[in-house]
């Protein structure tokens, strides 16, 4: 399985790192998501992806958009988790929470922002959205763990994370950063499909996917950028993975992301 090309942040060049420091900035993230990573990979393509969202991302409409987003995603009903059978301690839930609030910030954030740019690319004459105020962007200075790359894992954690990759239908070779990083807990990745249930089923989790994507839309319409110019060369490389990524890849974890930190959560 080959992996998704990307650049992570401990290999960025002082360009791509500069812009990363600026999305972790603007976004209030601890980290650079896969999204971004994969784009810093595209030659030519990252610069002009975030500048053109970069005004959205900071504004007091996208913090406002990311909360109704989130509220009005439907999940699962119930839903229990024994994080000390899966070896998590309280201090392991602390973490495991600012991973699942990074990762839903994120996404909310990613999708909501490039949706908005993909339907600006189909779209071109339609009306950008008003002057953007901006809006208030909390404290990311709470470190991660560590992201772990799929290849320096113990090779049944390995497998856990492909399977769970596998369960969204995802195009060849994209890993979630999400169960890279969970892979912390090894135990946690194998219960996960017992934790969340109908959201692996097939047919639920495309249910869950579509609901995710049209909400996202109905915000987006409300949030277009302004004019769009890619060079001729990127333009189909650009297009591809907004489609990809808006259209399933974040649309497949944001629910998983809520669902988990729910159950993070409870008692």
């Amino acid at each position: 399985m080959m992996g998704l090309p990307e650049v992570r942040e401990s290999e960025a060049s002082p360009e791509v790192a500069a812009i990363y420091t600026e999305i972790r900035t603007v976004s209030g993230l601890p980290l650079v998501n896969l999204i971004w990573r994969h784009l810093a990979a595209l030659p030519g393509v990252l610069p002009p992806v975030w500048s053109a969202v970069r005004p959205l991302v900071a504004s007091a409409a996208m913090d406002a958009a990311r909360g109704r987003l989130a509220a009005a995603i439907p999940l699962p009903a119930g839903g229990t988790a024994d994080w000390r059978s899966a070896g998590c301690s309280e201090a392991d839930l602390e973490r495991i929470r600012a991973i699942l609030g990074a990762y839903t910030r994120g996404n909310l954030t990613n999708l909501l922002a490039l949706t908005a740019l993909r339907m600006r690319l189909t779209k071109p004459e339609a009306p950008a959205a008003p002057l953007l105020q901006p809006g208030p962007v909390p404290d990311a200075s709470t470190a991660l763990d560590v992201l772990p790359s799929l290849a320096d894992l113990p090779p049944r954690t390995a497998a856990d994370v492909r399977a769970l990759a596998a369960r969204h239908g995802v195009p060849d070779g994209v890993i979630p950063s999400l169960y890279l990083h969970l892979a912390h807990w090894p135990g946690v990745l194998r219960a996960m499909p017992d934790w969340l249930g109908p959201l692996f089923a097939p047919g639920d989790l495309e249910d869950a996917r579509n609901a995710v994507r049209q909400l996202a839309e109905q915000e987006a319409a409300l949030l277009l950028p302004g004019e769009f110019v890619l060079l001729a060369s990127t333009q189909n490389a650009v297009r591809s993975v907004l489609d990809e990524f808006t259209g399933k890849v974040i649309p497949d974890l944001l629910p998983v992301c809520l669902s988990l930190g729910r159950l993070c959560r409870s008692p």
